[in-house]
């Protein structure tokens, strides 16, 4: 057997080194993985919302998170009261209008500097999960997130995250179906289950509604997926918005649970869709329309899919272990986060 040449001796001594390297850049089970939360603008109150979510996230051990807030926006235009005014009444209307005319100029002011300089480094988290509904982020940044969610990124949406950038054709395909928003049957397709199968409901009209808030019922339809392998087939989730007709391109979506939405409540009679997995570009999405308010995010099985979708749409898998619940029958399972 002849001796290893000196060339020979270097270039394995090379591999050895960089082999390891490789494996660890390759493998995160090992190590907590970096969130990005974003939030500044919503419908609803992410003051109170975003600190629950970061504390969610971060109780399974698995994620280290930092908050992005963006800019904020102006105040809503006060309402005029319905019916014929008194003399009285309508001048203190119009006072209100030009309180909020000068709060919103001072505040469209001081944003327009401040979106400037909104600018996050997405590649450098493992994930990003969006507690934001709101205008439209800079040109730029849409590209840079565009292009961080093909490229292989991981993105999670909250609840009315998925109202959002109606005219922003990739954010549509990221989320598969949105709500409202000016979005209708131009949209794309409604996800409609059909003798146990998902069709796409081309029907005219507006995308977007929901019911009075009550307990949900959450019925697993992919129980073999990561995200919800193991958890019960059916549990009762604290009232919350079952978002219903929900529309968009529709495309490379697996759903993964529904909820019916009751129609003696104002909801659609249908079992609309409520936790998603897209796949877009080379990266991976968590859908989840849950999550109106504080009172939705103690719901235990809310809680734990988060932690587990966030952890999938990051990595591809779940190596997270389901802890142990004691799941009630009739009432919906909650934990403090």
């Amino acid at each position: 057997m002849k001796p290893l040449s000196l060339s020979s001796i270097l270039s394995l001594f090379m591999l050895l080194l960089i082999c390891p390297v490789f494996s660890l850049a390759a493998d995160k089970s090992g190590e907590k993985l970096s969130v990005l939360l974003i939030d500044g603008q919503n419908n609803h109150k992410w003051q109170e919302t975003t600190p629950l979510l970061k504390k969610i996230l971060e109780n399974s051990n698995r994620f280290e998170v930092e908050v992005s807030t963006t800019p904020p926006s102006a105040p809503r235009k006060p309402r005029k009261p319905a019916g014929k005014l008194t003399e009285a009444q309508q001048k203190q209307y119009e006072n209100q209008i030009k309180d909020w005319e000068a709060a919103a100029a001072a505040i469209n002011q001081r944003s327009a500097a401040l979106w400037k300089k909104w600018r996050p480094d997405f590649k450098q988290y493992d994930v990003v999960v969006s507690n934001y509904n709101g205008e439209s982020w800079p040109e730029d940044v849409k590209e840079d997130f565009d292009q961080y969610v093909s490229s292989g990124g991981s993105f999670v949406v909250v609840h009315a995250a998925d109202n959002s950038f109606s005219d922003w054709p990739a954010y549509n395909k990221m989320i598969a179906v949105g709500g409202w928003g000016g979005r209708d049957e131009t949209s794309g397709p409604m996800l409609r289950l059909r003798e146990k199968k998902w069709t796409r409901d081309t029907s005219v009209g507006r995308g977007g509604t929901h019911g009075t808030k009550i307990p949900v019922v959450v019925k697993v339809r992919k129980s073999e997926h990561p995200i919800v392998n193991g958890l019960p087939l059916e549990w009762m989730h604290p009232a919350d918005e079952v978002y219903g007709k929900l529309r968009g391109p529709a495309e490379n979506v697996t759903v993964l649970a529904t909820a019916y939405s009751e129609p003696d409540h104002r909801g659609t009679g249908e079992h609309e869709p409520i936790m998603m997995t897209i796949d877009y570009g080379k990266g991976r999405v968590f859908h989840t329309t849950l999550g109106h308010d504080t009172v939705a995010l103690q719901g235990t099985g809310f809680q734990i899919t988060l932690q587990r979708g966030t952890e999938w749409a990051a990595t591809g898998k779940v190596t997270q272990s389901l802890p142990k619940v004691k799941w009630n029958d009739n009432e919906p399972t909650v934990q403090t986060p």
